[in-house]
Parts: C-alpha cells; structure tokens; sequence
C-alpha cells in the first residue's frame, strides 16, 4: 500500500488540523481497555514534566477495539492536570486516534504511525506499547532525549528481566543480530522505541510494508534497517518490562520475530555478509539486570516436546537441515532429562540452517518456521537446566560466549546462503 494511501481521509482531516509538531507519540490498540487509559495518563504527564515547550500529537491507530480503548485514549487531556504553568507552557498537545479496516496488525499501525510522523514533520517519534503496565514519565524523557540533544537515530529499551524471561531474545534474536550486523542491540524486537525525522523518512517507502514480514514483525525491521544503515543506535535502560501475564503461542511469536529477521537477512545481504567486530551500543544505564524473581515453567513439557517435535517432523527437518546436524538433534531425543544438552555451536549451526533454508525457501517458509519450535523448546529446555542457579554475570557472560559462537559460524552461513541448491 502506498504510503499516502495508508491514511484515511478523516485521519488525513484530523492530522491537518494538528499542523506541524515536534513529538509524535504512536499507539497501536486492539482491546486495550484495561491498560491504555493509564499509559496515555503516564505519557502526557512525562511531555508536560520534560518536553512542556514542544508541540505534541499522539496517534492512535487502533485495529478495530471491541471495548472502551478509543474511548479511554480521546479522554486523556491537558485540562486534568491541575498545574496552570505546567498547562501554559505546554504549546499544544493533540490526541488522534483512527480506526483502521482489516485484521488488526502492528505492522499496518506502524505504517499509519510513520506516515503521520511524515506528513507532520515530526523531529522525533516514540512509539509506546499500550499495555505497558510499568510505564513512568521518565520513559518519555529518556527515550526521546538522545534524539533531540545528540541527534540519534533510533534509540531502544534495554529492560530489568528476571533471569529466564526472553529465551528467545537472549538465545536467538540478540546474539544473531549482534553477530551479523556488528553491533549489540539488547532488544531487536522493543515495544517502546523512538526514532528521528531523517530515520522515518527512510521507512516510507520501505518494503517491510507490503511484506508478511513487516505486517507480523515491523520492530525487527526498523532495527535491522538501523542496523545494516549504519544509523546512530542508543539504548536506554527503562526498568521493569510490566506486560500482563500472557502466553502467547510459540508459532506466532516464531512468526513475528524469527521470520521478520531472516527476511530481513535477505535485503541486507551485503550487509551482513562483511566482516565485522561486534560493538557495544552506547547506553544509558545498566547493560542488562536481572533479578532472581522466581519463574515457573514446566521444564519437563519442554523436554518432551522437543523429543516428540523431532521425530513428527522428520521429513520436513531432512528437507531444512544438514545430515550431520540433524543426526546430532535426533541424538539428543534419545538423552535423558539429566544429562540432556543443545550446545552453543549444533544451537548456532540449526538456526543458520534453518536461515539459509528461509532463504532458499527448499519449502513453504511457514512450515519453516513451524519446525523450528520444537528445537527452539529443546534449547530453552538445556538453557533453563543448565543455568538454574546462575548469576547475573554468569548469565552475561554465556550470552557473550553465544555471540561468539554466531560470529565464528559466519562463514558457514555464508556458504549456505551462496549455494544455489541444497546438495551443493
């Protein structure tokens, strides 16, 4: 969809009306009731405290809410503040929200977001998840700051975890990422992020738009566009993550964040492909922190799932992966829970099968991404045994060690991605 087709004529109304503003702060609802209203609250009172001079819009693009989220977000205004020097020099503050057709999707909210952010001519834009239970007004300030006063480009949240929250980031997506684009992004997939001007021109015309990839995972393709650019990343420590309690299914999260990235991997193929030394991304505040809060997953289910997920989808594993790595996964099935193990380097040498499998497409992508989750549990499986009593900086220090094996493994995934068929 061409980007001035993605604003409908009554939001094209509305933001006409707004004029030009220097902060645009984005929301993307669908059934959003029982938080958003205290997260709009939360933003408006970190504008007033830290951007009181700046003119302000916030862009609702909701996918269709069946509750009081459109509601709740229109009520949010200056005039409940209270402080009338506050209100007076606030130079304006405007609330949009528009509903748009079809099924609800991050990536066509961020479209409409982005589009705004353009028409506006907004110096910088914040996108802020809507069920942020944890949010504060310091959230606001910090990760606009590095955009208005250092002129960043892309700036994301680095979270306090408790130590075996995000497997899937910690072994899969961080340490890839790092690995291939040279450049440590704590979070490739934020639910709060902002960007500048100059970084939401690039993205308008961009093809993540009309890509399953961009309508399922548009945050990992903001940062893998930051990424392979060259653009000027910071990260920013905000604190407790505050989502509610969910259990989201493997496949869909597998979806929107494995297959946004490894579609990515295709268009910045030049990109990745060169030699680089993995950095650290200029931060403020902690790298990470973890806390010792206990965490209850049924590691046994895990184990067993992994087990029977390898011998149901033989077949379709022979057509992703290597003989040898598959002989070795089909190996550790037959491990007890005690001594069971997914090393670091069969872990990396899977995934980048599985990548250059994607990119071969040797068969419908989907079910490419549907095999990986019983090896994805397998893993998770090893990685929760293995690290039950581990500290802060032991868990640190394994995931470092798990960047190094991504990088080392590098040329192997180049030799995948070159070859023109499988048995080459």
């Amino acid at each position: 969809m061409a980007d001035d087709d993605i604003l409908s004529d009554d939001l094209l109304r509305q933001l006409i009306s707004v004029g030009e503003v220097d902060i645009l702060v984005g929301l993307h609802t669908h059934n959003h009731a029982e938080t958003v209203g205290h997260v709009v609250q939360v933003i408006r009172d970190g504008l007033l405290k830290y951007f009181p001079r700046e003119r302000v819009a916030i862009v609702n693009a909701d996918g269709g809410s069946q509750d009081r989220t459109i509601d709740l977000v229109r009520a949010v205004s200056i005039s409940d503040v209270g402080n009338v020097s506050t209100i007076q020099a606030l130079r304006t503050m405007h609330i949009v929200s528009t509903q748009y057709s079809g099924t609800p999707s991050a990536g066509k909210a961020m479209h409409i977001v982005v589009a705004a952010a353009d028409l506006l001519r907004a110096k910088a834009c914040v996108i802020v998840a809507p069920e942020s239970s944890e949010i504060q007004p310091e959230w606001i300030d910090r990760l606009l700051r590095p955009i208005f006063q250092e002129h960043f480009d892309f700036v994301t949240p680095v979270y306090r975890r408790h130590r075996f929250e995000g497997i899937l980031v910690t072994n899969l997506l961080y340490p890839m990422t790092s690995a291939l684009y040279g450049r440590q992004v704590r979070e490739p997939r934020p639910a709060e992020f902002a960007f500048s001007a100059e970084f939401a021109g690039r993205l308008l015309g961009h093809e993540l738009w009309t890509a399953d990839a961009g309508r399922l995972g548009p945050e990992i393709c903001f940062t893998v566009e930051a990424l392979s650019d060259g653009l000027r990343i910071f990260q920013t420590f905000l604190g407790p993550k505050g989502r509610l309690e969910q259990s989201p299914d493997l496949v869909v999260a597998l979806r929107q964040t494995v297959g946004p990235l490894f579609w990515s991997m295709e268009r910045t193929n030049s990109k990745w492909s060169a030699e680089n030394q993995t950095q650290r991304v200029p931060t403020f505040g902690p790298e990470f922190e973890v806390t010792s809060q206990a965490v209850n997953v049924d590691r046994k289910r895990l184990h067993h799932m992994f087990r029977s997920g390898v011998g149901d989808l033989q077949d379709v594993l022979k057509s992703i992966l290597s003989p040898g790595t598959l002989t070795q996964l089909q190996h550790a099935t037959t491990l007890d829970e005690d001594k069971f193990q997914f090393a670091d380097e069969l872990w990396v040498r899977t995934i980048y099968e599985f990548a250059a499998s994607y990119h071969h497409e040797v068969i419908n992508r989907d079910h490419i991404l549907q095999a990986l989750a019983p090896l994805y549990r397998g893993r998770a499986y090893a990685f929760l045994t293995q690290n039950s009593e581990a500290s802060a900086d032991r868990l640190e220090a394994r995931t470092q060690e798990l960047i190094q094996s991504f990088e080392r493994s590098k040329p192997y995934l180049l030799e995948l991605w070159t070859a023109k068929e499988r048995g080459s």
